[in-house]
């Protein structure tokens, strides 16, 4: 036996173990303890099986109500309609409806326990907690319910809050309770309503209100108290005014809350503006986190997405507990949104989605606002990406040199990949620090351009014509990028290989290098899943750099270098002001650049200790290579072309994948979508019948938008 049984059954009770929703098959068979796979399994969970059926049910009702204990009624009942799932679960509820509307007698005690439970136990932990982030902030509360799972917390059952946990026990929970429709649950709670006696409606009413008007206290507290918070004042400094929406809003609702406990009349005509300014706050701040130079992190985004969840909870407790009598509709769904609310918060997944979304949205700006630097809309601007990206042509012929060299003197793989990633890395942060082009690091940054520039009208359909013309541009700039790379990293090669072997009595490269080099391009190989590698670390590259600005922004980097007291002392002012610039504008691109670099070093390191295939092809070195190996084999010019064919096959996979990748994350993160890429297709095929030199070069161009302040300027001169 692989495990003793006495310590399979033991382990059956104590080992937590990660759930999988979509494989999980609830069934109300016992767990086979004596089972490895099921102990450590996916399909092993912690979730309590009933063994409830249709023939026991009104037994088990009536057992509890006797026993007095509405906790394991809730319990068990909601473990029996989460066993059913969503397909059984309008049927089974129905069975309790039938059951109790068959057995007045059985209903009545069933709402007196659950009447007299209710006003037991502490309402407003749950009120304030369930679907709202706490206050420790993201690390924090990902990391504690981390924990919760390996070693759940004591649950005291004479709060609310704890009972919601136990009895929503699955993250999925909230698929089953939506299953059954509203009518239905309507019709049981009105059902257990009506066989309620009126001193406990009336006694459970009263205690429900004052505990909703203590929670919607506290909320009111927290959101007051937010304004303090410094990556809150960053965003904008009127937080530090008195008379912010935040702190108004607190005073109107302890007004609020004083009257509805006197039962007097109240205007909330003023209430109501302060929860819409308060709104409105919280969607500016969002909007300055989210926009270019601001500068966000995974704390403020939660920050801003609790103070979001604390405004609508107000909001949904003030509307359920206004009125004098509460109506069954409202507290229905007040407990179904604290149900699904409790079962969202076992899931980290749920909580990982909400949190990093404006934070991802703040790293594909940086990225896009670099995007629109490598887009070429007019022949000064296309010559200008031409001789840059010649210019890069020229160092990485250089760089790819010296990594043969490297290759000649280093046997260790891992120094080897270290020191060809340093190469790599250096390399491409040198070529950006000159003002110079790689051509593949351009889409990673235009994707997110061309994200930035889905627009929608009032039909809601996206503006296809501009995006196609925008997509058209990018592929203009990314045919001048890889030409000038390609062709003078091709040119400059061939010149070094040969200048070597004439000034040499042998070629630069022996022929095992030569056949090497060439396999290295070869098209029936794993080239192009090689190059599709090259294009991952690509779109890594572009989501580093937009890190890594945004990292500058929200540390507001530049005032820091200005005015730290080591560079006071070695730089005069001026220096000082120009080296903090260029450190706050640039630290993202060079950053990226370098871990650009060692990813493609350290990939075929990877792949040799692991022999999976793992390597990378990158457009420009190949085509150096190709240079190098050509004159050093002496190849026909037959073989070269077909080289070079493959070289741009290599760079069609490079720029692909890097921005398709880019352009999902950034859609993704921008929450909007392309309607129709066809349609975007159609739009470049026919720009491509009515202007087809526009698609590579800068002729045929349509007429530059005039701006507003240029057509004003025309205006005057001719008046």
């Amino acid at each position: 036996m692989w495990i003793k049984q006495p310590y399979a059954q033991r382990l059956c009770l104590i080992i937590p173990i990660f759930r999988q929703p979509e494989t999980r098959k609830y069934s109300t068979t016992k767990i086979n303890c004596y089972n490895p796979q099921t102990i450590f399994g996916r399909d092993f969970m912690l979730l309590q099986t009933s063994s409830i059926t249709n023939n026991n049910l009104h037994t088990f009702i009536a057992q509890q109500a006797e026993a007095q204990d509405a906790f394991t009624l809730l319990k068990e009942l909601a473990a029996w309609l989460r066993q059913g799932g969503a397909k059984l679960a309008p049927q089974r509820v129905q069975t309790i409806i039938s059951i109790l509307q068959n057995d007045a007698d059985l209903c009545s005690k069933m709402a007196h326990l659950l009447c007299d439970w209710l006003c037991t136990v502490r309402l407003y932990p749950l009120f304030i907690s369930a679907g709202i982030f706490s206050r420790e902030g993201f690390m924090k509360e990902l990391a504690a319910r981390g924990y919760e799972r390996f070693n759940p917390a004591y649950k005291d059952m004479g709060d609310l809050r704890d009972a919601f946990a136990q009895i929503f026990a699955d993250e999925n929970d909230g698929q089953w309770l939506n299953a059954v429709a509203e009518r239905k649950w309507l019709k049981l709670f009105s059902l257990i309503r009506r066989h309620t006696p009126q001193n406990d409606r009336d006694t459970a009413q009263r205690y429900m209100r004052s505990e909703g008007f203590y929670a919607i206290e506290m909320l009111s507290i927290w959101v007051a108290a937010e304004e303090l918070e410094p990556d809150l004042i960053r965003l904008d400094k009127k937080l530090l005014d008195r008379d912010s929406p935040f702190v108004a809003l607190k005073r109107e609702v302890m007004l609020w809350v004083a009257a509805r406990n006197e039962n007097r009349d109240f205007d909330s005509s003023h209430l109501e503006v302060m929860l819409n300014q308060s709104r409105q706050q919280v969607e500016t701040l969002r909007k300055k986190g989210t926009a270019e130079g601001a500068g966000s992190s995974l704390s403020v985004a939660h920050l801003l997405e609790r103070l979001d969840q604390t405004l609508n909870r107000m909001t949904l407790l003030m509307r359920v507990f206004h009125p004098d009598v509460v109506a069954p509709r409202q507290v229905l769904f007040l407990a179904s949104h604290l149900a699904q609310a409790t079962a969202n918060q076992h899931s980290l997944s749920w909580l990982w989605k909400r949190s990093v979304k404006m934070l991802s949205r703040s790293i594909t700006q940086n990225t896009s606002s670099h995007g629109e630097h490598y887009i070429t809309r007019n022949k000064k601007e296309y010559v200008q990406m031409l001789r840059s990206a010649a210019g890069g042509g020229v160092l990485i012929a250089l760089m790819s040199l010296f990594k043969i060299h490297l290759g000649k003197n280093i046997d260790n793989h891992f120094w080897l990949g270290i020191a060809e990633g340093l190469n790599y890395g250096i390399g491409f942060a040198i070529i950006f620090m000159l003002g110079l082009t790689v051509a593949t690091k351009q889409p990673a940054m235009t994707a997110s351009r061309f994200a930035a520039a889905v627009e929608r009208n009032e039909k809601g359909h996206v503006v296809n014509m501009k995006l196609a013309q925008l997509l058209v541009d990018v592929m203009r700039s990314q045919a001048a990028a890889v030409f000038g790379n390609v062709f003078v990293a091709f040119s400059l090669a061939s010149i070094i290989a040969l200048i070597y072997g004439w000034s040499h009595d042998f070629p630069l490269l022996n022929k095992a290098q030569v056949m090497y080099q060439v396999q290295s391009v070869n098209l029936w190989g794993a080239t192009l899943w090689y190059a599709a590698i090259a294009g991952v670390w690509l779109f890594c590259s572009g989501i580093i750099s937009g890190f890594f600005d945004n990292r500058c922004d929200y540390l507001n980097l530049r005032m820091r270098l200005r005015h730290h007291p080591v560079l006071k002392w070695l730089l005069p002012e001026n220096i000082r002001s120009q080296f903090a610039d260029y450190v706050h504008n640039n630290y993202g691109s060079i950053m990226g650049n370098l871990c650009f670099g060692m990813l493609l070093g350290m990939t075929g390191f990877v792949g040799h200790i692991t022999g999976l295939p793992f390597d990378i092809r990158h457009v420009a070195f190949s085509s150096a290579n190709v240079g190098y190996a050509g004159v050093s084999g002496a190849l026909g010019w037959g073989m070269m072309i077909q080289l070079v064919c493959c070289v741009l096959a290599i760079g069609a996979v490079n720029l692909a994948v890097s921005f398709s990748i880019t352009m999902w994350v950034a859609l993704r993160s921008r929450e909007s979508q392309v309607d129709s890429w066809w349609e975007i297709i159609k739009c470049v095929c026919r720009i491509a019948k009515e202007r087809p030199l526009s698609l590579l070069l800068p002729l045929q161009l349509p007429p530059e938008p005039v701006s507003p302040s240029h057509k004003n300027d025309k205006t005057e001169t001719a008046q």
